[in-house]
């Protein structure tokens, strides 16, 4: 299956391009990764396109080779929030998400056997992607403003093998938590929207007397936070932050994309801060999309998806979120809660995004 997605991937951009593509090819950490990434490349490669095997590293990783590398497009493998027994593809071409329609389209080149095949295709290894990676997240933020002391559970997700790296070589005190690669997850769910996922690392933060604690989901593009207390600090929050610090760098009015989930409090804050905020669908995809068709250098999600454009490349990024360039969003005002100034509330379920409702339609 996966080598037929490749094959589709390759037919499809073929198409678009009018040329064999070069494709990075990356994976997150599940035991199912190696095999599907490996399939994914055979098709790329059956298909006359070149793989670019980049190797174990954070989706936002990959989406940075697909900037960066020579290569026309990427593939991720990836369950990203979801058990460890799932497993699934996160597509780039020409810079932009292939989702919605484009994925039916793959979906009937498969269905209705319209596969290329074509003589002349490779597959090759790249190494040092995520050495290049943190280095540049090193060099759009270093130094920090001052040291901090951070707990960063990494939930034995993909970022176990360059977050906390990177963070301390920005300067940050770094309390590791679950920081060993394991795609079975044995700690607790790389998921951070969940509270319950957030238990060790609230308890870790109030022992360690940390001034906040940051939590990855499985494949590191998405962020959790807790204050100094130990206390949530939801997606529509940060938002506030890093919309605050767009503005001390880029100046005001601004356009700052958020999605439907997050609390009506968050475009009178945007607004008070001199910026656009401009309310849009939810899905890392359609926010990508409406980035780009409206020039916002700033996007986020409640569920912690956070996207960076301007001085950056527009995707989300986990690992990119706590420090800004000049860092004095997140820890500017310490004890960090009060730098919030949203709306002092928690969630009251167990979930950071709203309540889930469950299906009988599967």
């Amino acid at each position: 299956a996966a080598r037929a997605v490749g094959q589709a991937y390759t037919t499809f951009a073929t198409q678009r391009l009018g040329k064999p593509p070069r494709v990075a090819v990356g994976r997150d950490n599940r035991p199912s990764g190696g095999s599907l990434a490996q399939g994914i490349a055979e098709g790329i490669a059956a298909a006359g396109g070149s793989a670019l095997d980049v190797g174990e590293a954070p989706t936002p990783a990959l989406y940075f080779a697909t900037k960066t590398l020579p290569v026309d497009g990427g593939i991720q493998v990836t369950g990203s929030h979801n058990p460890p027994e799932f497993n699934g593809f996160k597509m780039v071409l020409a810079h932009d998400a292939v989702f919605g329609d484009d994925i039916q389209v793959l979906y009937r080149l498969i269905n209705d056997d319209k596969l290329i095949t074509k003589a002349g295709g490779t597959q090759t290894a790249h190494r040092g992607l995520l050495t290049a990676y943190r280095k540049a997240i090193v060099q759009r933020n270093a130094p920090l403003a001052r040291r901090l002391k951070v707990v960063v559970d990494c939930g034995n997700g993909v970022t176990s093998l360059v977050a906390v790296e990177t963070l301390r070589e920005l300067g940050a005190d770094v309390v590791a938590l679950f920081d060993e690669s394991d795609g079975t997850f044995p700690h607790h769910h790389p998921d951070p929207t969940v509270l319950e996922n957030l238990r060790d690392l609230q308890a870790v933060v109030k022992k360690e007397k940390a001034e906040l604690g940051i939590a990855f989901d499985g494949d590191g593009d998405r962020i959790g936070a807790v204050d100094e207390k130990g206390e949530p600090v939801l997606g529509d929050q940060l938002l506030v932050l890093f919309g605050r610090d767009l503005v001390r760098r880029m100046g005001p009015g601004k356009p700052v994309i958020f999605d439907v989930k997050c609390s009506e409090v968050l475009p009178q804050m945007l607004k008070r801060a001199g910026l656009e905020p401009v309310m849009w669908k939810t899905g890392h995809s359609f926010i990508k999309q409406k980035m780009k068709e409206i020039g916002a250098p700033l996007a986020g999600e409640m569920s912690g998806h956070m996207f960076f454009g301007g001085d950056w490349y527009g995707f989300d990024d986990a690992l990119l979120t706590w420090p800004s360039r000049r860092p004095t969003s997140l820890p500017r005002s310490i004890p960090f809660r009060r730098s919030t100034a949203c709306a002092s509330r928690s969630p009251r379920g167990g979930d950071c995004c709203g309540p889930r409702i469950p299906s009988r339609s599967w």
